[in-house]
């Protein structure tokens, strides 16, 4: 796909030599002195089903709703959408722009911005990597599941029994917590305790990167053809659970409940922080695979309408697959609280023959089944306290309260909610199969945002690809087995909570001050008036200049200072109280954080400093070859000037540059 032209500023033509000679070294035989023809999309629909799928993930399943749940309903909704309108869309667009525009991965885009940036994209780089390595651990999990869920009665419907004596662990949890914790990951009481590797989750594990290996094999021409697939099968499986879910008894409870608006949770900051974080994290910012997937576009994409159009996809879904997620617990809900109802009623009956006849319920209490809810609380509110035994009210909306994020609602919760329903082992698979495509998608992203700003950057890997491609799997899954020991579940929620949240954060003030001020914001919008024959309004300049910013800066402030005040704990499983417990990370735990926000972070100061020695070195050469020109070699840059190479091509090249910059 040919590089096409758009507007190069004067302060740039000093590199000209340089950048020409990037391209015409090696006695290139073709016409074009460009460089590889970049990899392109065949469709519109191809790009908006990698766009979509890796914006859509796990997240918008089990953290939206839980965000939601916990945070008003209806008000963190309105609390998101102005959020998203705010700072995720502009700052959506600012990256889809970036990356058209410059044609490049995530360093070469920011380096071009300028030199003293270019660790911004390796940051990046080592962020996903970071989040690749757990984020297939997930898919592992999901992968152990799936196998699991063509048998019936499912392994996780009932307590397993030693001896004909149920199991203690199960029988004081539940058979799903059991299931989980005990088969799935037999995990340890603690960080601490290591235990072996199990070797079921080693498998998947392998499993899991030979799909993504095999996926990415070709690059984008490869993985388009699996998310035709993993990006639209999820929506499919939300339709039918969202359909199979409105059925069920309590669905409605559920809903409401999702529904009903509390603003007053406006005033208190930590709802802010936790909405800023969800928009952020939903679109993908700060990752480098936005930028990836946007570079293989044409000039004149109309990337405005992109940011819009994908924004709001990802909105509908995580609105979705909340309606999905609460109705299906609001079924789960009103199961226990009729559970409960028809314990008290058996303890109600057992004790009749003591009690006044006159506090007995009016209705058949010795049928459990004839009896509902409403019935039962409306008698237990005036007279249970007057009844031997401890009644208990069975209240549906604690049942509701009772929320569970991350891998708590997908594997414990929502597993208990799909084992009550008829037919089982289908819905089981069915929502299993949605988890691995929701996170394949994203994996695919995830591995572009490393692969191809590297590729972009060294020869060396462009040429080599596939192998590398490769080598970042086997890579990614020996490290990985980290998370396949007894306590890995505490090395992925460390890694999820830690290991990418602040660096992140730190990327995106650094690129929206970047492009708003240092490459400056009118100059970008030059720019992307240049690629799509229209000016964007001039709101985006000041949303960026000021209104992003100051966001991320908030943010970037908000999540620091929680780290400091609130000290990192994790939710560990006791296996003799069959419990969860919240205990703080050991010592050598916070150091294994503290290395992992280092790490990601480093790459950022040290692009800096190796810009400004590089730049003296420069100079000092030029000042020793008096009247000379230093015609630096740009081998191992990343620099893609926004100009047709085409015109670098011509027998007088740079005066066709010049004269193209001065218009």
């Amino acid at each position: 796909m040919e590089k096409q032209p758009l507007p190069t500023d004067d302060d740039r033509t000093g590199t000209t030599e340089s950048e020409i000679d990037c391209y015409t070294r090696e006695g290139s035989q073709e016409a074009s002195c460009e460089p590889a023809a970049r990899a392109g999309w065949n469709s519109k629909i191809e790009y908006f089903l990698a766009q979509v799928g890796f914006s859509v993930g796990l997240g918008n399943v089990w953290r939206f709703p839980y965000l939601c749940h916990q945070n008003g309903g209806g008000a963190f909704l309105l609390l998101y959408v102005l959020l998203m309108l705010l700072v995720g869309i502009p700052l959506f667009f600012l990256e889809l722009a970036a990356g058209q525009a410059i044609r490049q991965g995530s360093i070469g885009v920011w380096k071009y911005i300028s030199p003293r940036l270019a660790g911004i994209g390796y940051s990046s780089c080592v962020v996903c990597f970071f989040v690749a390595l757990y984020y297939n651990v997930i898919l592992a999990w999901s992968l152990y599941y799936l196998g699991n869920s063509f048998q019936y009665p499912l392994p996780w419907e009932q307590c397993p029994e030693q001896r004909n004596v149920t199991v203690k662990e199960c029988e004081k949890s539940s058979p799903t917590s059991y299931f989980w914790y005990r088969k799935a990951l037999d995990i340890t009481d603690s960080i601490d305790e290591t235990g072996s590797f199990n070797p079921y989750i080693v498998c998947c594990l392998l499993a899991a990167w030979t799909i993504v290996c095999l996926g990415m094999f070709k690059g984008i021409k490869s993985s388009v053809k699996v998310m035709y697939f993993s990006s639209i099968f999820p929506y499919v499986v939300l339709f039918c659970f969202l359909i199979r879910g409105l059925m069920l008894d309590g669905a409605f409870e559920g809903i409401t409940y999702m529904f009903y608006p509390k603003l007053e949770i406006w005033a208190d900051i930590q709802v802010w922080r936790q909405a800023a974080t969800q928009v952020f994290f939903a679109l993908g910012l700060g990752f480098g695979s936005i930028i990836a997937y946007s570079s293989y576009n044409p000039k004149n994409n109309n990337c405005h309408r992109d940011a819009f159009t994908v924004s709001f996809i990802n909105f509908m879904t995580s609105v979705l697959a909340t309606l999905v997620v609460f109705a299906v617990l609001g079924f789960r809900a009103k199961d226990k609280a009729m559970e409960c109802v028809a314990s008290n009623l058996k303890v109600l009956s057992m004790q009749s023959a003591n009690v006044d006849q006159n506090l007995m319920p009016s209705f058949n209490y010795s049928d459990a089944t004839s009896v509902g809810l409403e019935d039962y609380r409306n008698w237990f509110k005036q007279h249970g306290s007057s009844i031997p035994g401890n009644l208990t009210d069975c209240d549906l909306e604690k049942e509701m309260q009772k929320g569970v994020e991350g891998t708590g609602l997908a594997f414990i919760a929502f597993t208990e909610a799909m084992s009550l329903l008829p037919g089982s082992p289908f819905w089981s698979a069915l929502f299993f199969l949605m988890l691995l495509n929701l996170g394949l998608s994203t994996m695919f992203g995830t591995m572009e945002g490393i692969l191809a700003p590297l590729t972009d950057c060294f020869k060396t890997l462009a040429n080599n690809k596939t192998k590398l491609t490769i080598f970042s799997c086997i890579i990614g899954f020996l490290i990985g087995l980290l998370f396949t020991q007894r306590c890995g579940n505490y090395f992925v929620m460390m890694f999820d909570d830690y290991s990418a949240t602040l660096p992140l954060i730190i990327v995106v003030v650094f690129e929206t001050f970047s492009v708003s001020w240092l490459y400056g914001a009118d100059r970008f919008l030059d720019d992307i008036e240049a690629m799509l024959g229209w000016r964007p309004s001039v709101v985006y300049k000041y949303l960026w200049k000021y209104i992003c910013l100051l966001a991320m800066l908030g943010l970037l402030g908000a999540t620091t200072i929680r780290m400091f005040i609130t000290p990192p704990t994790y939710m560990a499983w006791n296996q003799e109280e069959a419990s969860e417990a919240r205990l703080p990370y050991p010592a050598w735990a916070l150091a294994v954080l503290s290395l992992l926000i280092i790490f990601a972070m480093m790459p950022v100061p040290l692009g800096l400093i190796h810009a400004v020695l590089q730049g003296r070195t420069r100079q000092t050469s030029r000042d020793t070859e008096a009247g000379q020109y230093s015609s630096v070699s740009t081998d191992d840059k990343c620099e893609t000037p926004m100009t047709d190479m085409s015109e670098l091509c011509q027998p007088n090249g740079t005066s066709a540059l010049l004269s193209s910059t001065s218009d």
